[in-house]
């Protein structure tokens, strides 16, 4: 069991082991698709790298988990709090928690099993369209449709932005997407924007 240090408040704590999570589920992922796709460019495993951990598939694969019913939020968090980061954040909190416990092997062994292998699919990843914004973009551009995107950026006290990118057509919100670059953020957002629309 992970033992809080003296004088370290619970939601420092979290912060803290999601700071450590973040960069073990970095790493794990880069080894993992390394290894997986030899003959593939450093781009491309950026790319696979970044749509694996994003803040987006770990709210998903945290929810997968369950992690949701066991995420107490603080006073000051509502429902938009959780729907955005929490679930993510707890599940790499969760992550460095591991590795603190049992050290790196079994860290590792918990990411490739539980998580990669168990929820994600990267053949799926490697054969979907990866520039989502330029999709969107000729898609509205035949409707006729004014897009543009609202993006915002939170600091997080591990000192990282998380950034929130919201789709807008004709000024009416369609989806909302978060990264840790707006790049990230906007691929996201016209991602979830094309399912919405039913844009093949």
């Amino acid at each position: 069991m992970v033992r809080q240090q003296p004088g370290v408040g619970r939601h420092n704590s979290n912060e803290r082991l999601e700071f450590l999570g973040d960069a073990i589920l970095g790493s794990v992922v880069a080894e993992y698709l390394f290894q997986k796709y030899p003959y593939e460019q450093e781009g491309f495993l950026t790319e696979m790298r970044s749509r694996i951990v994003n803040r987006e598939s770990l709210n998903n694969i945290a929810l997968k988990l369950g992690l949701d019913k066991l995420v107490q939020l603080d006073a000051g968090q509502g429902r938009a709090a959780r729907s955005r980061s929490v679930n993510g954040n707890a599940l790499e909190a969760l992550v460095g928690a591991v590795y603190l416990d049992q050290g790196y092997q079994m860290a590792r062994k918990f990411v490739l099993t539980r998580l990669v292998k168990g929820f994600v699919d990267t053949h799926t990843l490697t054969t979907t369209t990866i520039n989502f914004k330029s999709k969107l973009i000729e898609w509205a551009q035949r409707q006729n449709k004014v897009l543009r995107y609202d993006v915002s950026g939170d600091a997080r006290d591990s000192g990282t932005v998380e950034f929130s990118a919201t789709v807008l057509l004709d000024e009416e919100a369609v989806a909302t997407g978060m990264g840790l670059s707006k790049k990230q953020a906007e691929q996201l957002a016209a991602e979830r924007a094309l399912t919405v629309l039913g844009v093949a």
